[in-house]
């Protein structure tokens, strides 16, 4: 009788930035993003002192946000119903489950660890809902993973896909949601299409991060998708605060553009895979304000994939690529060695040896 092994058990670990779930937990939310040295590069304490501060002062706007869209975030429940859809979109490969790990508000990597642990996989894909990697939103989520996994004792071969600016199935998705967009603009004259991203402080691009030259390999993918030779489009950045210098063009001086010019708007998230305050509030209310108060004949906000079929197609085949190379430990992007530019030395695979064998290990994650 010939004895077959029994499938290997996976996990998959699907990150996001999280967000409060309630008006009391805006406060916690904002203090635990602030706190990541990730976003505030500064001394433990001093760290801590600065982002209870911001916290304390910022609450109160952060609650006005949040109630314009039901009183908190809807990025959990989001994220629970790609997960659902990636799980039915590999159904093949049971035993499989797969878990949600937000960055700042619960379920956090500390709960989610032992979880895994409790479910004793065979193996773990770390899978980030950021397209597009920096270290201030993957590096940080993978960071915060590898604590939590040591604490909990998970010592199992974990895999991490690092990023995957330009996969076929997030830019057919993209492009899926945009093309009606435009259509209907066309009816108000010749649009300007914003691909919008959230923003990072200059100097954080200005230390090798390349998160930056990845948004704009995606707004490429885009357009090239889109197939509109005359097509006027931009690559711009929201979400801007402090006195910082952030990366440019800066999303509402675009806007401010457009309604010089009087061309209507559709604005699109690149960076944004799921709805939350920045797509639900600042593009689709706040910008759209700012477009109409200004005199921009038309503006449409596009949604995020979400759980557009191409993007959760897109996500399986890199899971499936991921599991078929078992390689053990180590990240690999879509195309699955490096793919930004030797000068970024912020890029996640520029300590490895082109495999991702050793990234987790030199950069700390």
């Amino acid at each position: 009788m010939v004895e077959t092994s029994a499938p290997r058990k996976t996990a998959i670990v699907l990150f996001n930035l999280g967000g409060p779930d309630c008006p009391d937990a805006v406060r916690p939310f904002l203090f635990n993003l602030f706190a990541d040295p990730a976003i505030i590069a500064l001394p433990g304490l001093l760290r801590l002192f600065v982002a209870y501060a911001i916290a304390r002062r910022r609450h109160k706007t952060a609650q006005v946000i949040y109630e314009q869209i039901g009183g908190r975030s809807p990025l959990l429940p989001n994220t629970e119903a790609q997960a659902a859809a990636l799980k039915a979109a590999l159904s093949d490969l049971e035993p499989l489950q797969i878990f949600i790990a937000m960055r700042y508000w619960h379920p956090m990597s500390d709960e989610v660890a032992q979880a895994v642990k409790a479910y004793a996989p065979d193996r773990i894909l770390l899978l980030p809902l950021y397209p597009q990697w920096s270290q201030t939103t993957t590096a940080s989520s993978l960071k915060a993973w590898h604590r939590a996994a040591r604490i909990a004792g998970l010592d199992v071969p974990t895999r991490a896909l690092c990023c995957y600016p330009t996969d076929t199935g997030f830019i057919q998705a993209a492009v899926a949601l945009i093309e009606p967009a435009l259509a209907e603009a066309e009816r108000h004259g010749r649009p300007r299409l914003l691909l919008s991203a959230h923003g990072l402080p200059k100097r954080v691009v200005a230390a090798g991060d390349p998160y930056q030259w990845q948004c704009q390999q995606t707004c490429q993918a885009i357009i090239a998708a889109l197939n509109r030779p005359d097509l006027d489009w931009v690559g711009c950045y929201q979400s801007r605060v402090g006195p910082l210098k952030w990366i440019e063009p800066a999303a509402d001086a675009e806007i401010d553009r457009a309604a010089r010019d009087r061309v209507p708007v559709v604005m699109a998230p690149i960076a944004f895979v799921s709805e939350h305050s920045e797509t639900l509030v600042e593009i689709a209310i706040e910008y759209r304000h700012r477009a109409e108060s200004q005199g921009v004949p038309y503006f449409a906000s596009v949604p995020a994939v979400g759980t557009h079929p191409d993007f959760i197609l897109g996500l399986s085949r890199l899971v499936r690529r991921r599991l078929a190379s078992d390689r053990g430990d180590g990240l690999d992007s879509d195309a699955g060695g490096r793919t930004c530019p030797s000068g970024f030395c912020g890029c996640a695979l520029a300590a490895t040896d082109g495999s991702g064998a050793t990234a987790t290990r030199q950069e700390g994650v």
